[in-house]
């Protein structure tokens, strides 16, 4: 049977879509491919590492009649990869085998059978669909991703607290040291709904949405999401857990603002973070009237100096930071202009964006 015939770049196009929850190394192997269900001209392609599954639908012609199977999802993007872009490709279908033609290429791989893949066991009980444009979720999502933690044994930090009341949507993510709060305001209410989005849904999402105002459907239920957008359908499990109080950790009334040039400073950052070492991540800022100065060093005694005139009259201050999360911050944001603004050596800082009220970002100082 040939379960489908199409070009290279459309097939390669509809299994990059639900490729990226798929991990090279399971203890269940079937969840290294993609579930393949043909009903007609339509295949529906499907992913799933037990706690998220993508599916999308695609017209990619063969023959007419039902058909199942599961194959390998990264050897199948290998090899379509490797294959010319405008080349037609047939996947046939013949005694547990998939056989992919291309030109004078030729490949058979093994398949499992469909019945033994593991599909996500959908919630009953989801609540009202509400719509955001993806542009919108995307560039939150951007502002604030990085400072979510990575395998921090507070499981609650290793994602986003995604809240959506009225007209405004606020992701906020935190690792403990610093913290990222990125607000929009939205034409239409959203239902209430306050929930942690794990950090692998988060990644795959901002890989995912696109640049554009179609909208992304979204519905939650106790402790399952489900997104629909560009013919896809995304579900996942949520965090359990308390986030912390964000509103606590974000400074309010320091004294001390000093508004100057994004890439600048991200320029001056970069360059002394050349001479920081591995383990000690370290900057020292030292803000006087008129100037900012940067400075690093390493175990090998080297360092680095960097200096920025700004329009500045407050107090004396140096300061320690993780060089690498100023540099995330002012990497992933958009304006030229930011706002850093300060307390003492011992407070944290908040770094906003003087035209974009929704974004606030905590860096807790570190001593050097």
């Amino acid at each position: 049977m040939i379960v489908l015939k199409a070009a290279q770049e459309q097939l390669l196009a509809a299994l990059q879509s639900v490729a990226g929850i798929v991990e090279r190394r399971h203890t269940l192997p079937i969840l290294a491919n993609v579930l393949l269900r043909k009903n007609g001209p339509g295949i529906e392609f499907t992913t799933s590492d037990l706690e998220i599954q993508v599916r999308t639908n695609a017209e990619l012609g063969g023959d007419a009649g039902s058909f199942a199977t599961t194959v390998g999802a990264r050897k199948l993007i290998d090899i379509l990869r490797a294959l010319p872009s405008d080349q037609t490709v047939t996947i046939s279908a013949a005694q547990n085998k998939l056989t992919l033609t291309g030109g004078k290429s030729r490949f058979t791989l093994q398949t499992l059978p469909a019945d033994d893949f593991p599909l996500v066991n959908e919630a009953v009980d989801f609540g009202p669909m509400s719509a955001v444009p993806q542009k919108t979720l995307k560039a939150l999502i951007n502002q604030v991703h990085f400072a979510m933690a990575v395998h921090d044994i507070r499981y609650y930090l290793n994602g986003i607290l995604f809240i959506a009341e009225g007209k405004t949507l606020t992701l906020v993510a935190t690792d403990g040291h610093r913290l990222g709060l990125a607000q929009a305001t939205l034409e239409h209410e959203v239902p209430k709904q306050e929930v942690i989005l794990p950090r692998k849904t988060v990644l795959e999402l901002q890989r995912l949405l696109k640049d554009e105002d179609t909208p992304i459907e979204m519905r939650f239920a106790a402790n399952q999401a489900k997104f629909g957008f560009s013919g896809m359908e995304f579900v996942t499990k949520l965090v359990e857990g308390k986030f912390p109080d964000y509103n606590r950790v974000i400074p309010k009334n320091h004294k001390n603002i000093v508004v100057l040039g994004r890439v600048p400073l991200l320029g001056c950052l970069q360059r002394a973070a050349i001479l920081t070492s591995e383990k000690f991540k370290g900057v020292r800022l030292n803000i006087e009237p008129g100037v900012l100065r940067i400075a690093s060093s390493n175990a090998e005694q080297e360092e680095a100096k960097e200096e920025l005139e700004i329009d500045y009259d407050g107090d004396a201050i140096e300061i320690g930071f993780n060089v690498t999360y100023l540099m995330d911050a002012l990497a992933n944001i958009g304006p030229d202009m930011v706002k850093l603004e300060l307390q003492d050596s011992q407070a944290s800082a908040l770094l906003t964006v003087p035209d974009q009220p929704g974004f606030k970002y905590v860096v807790m100082p570190m001593r050097i």
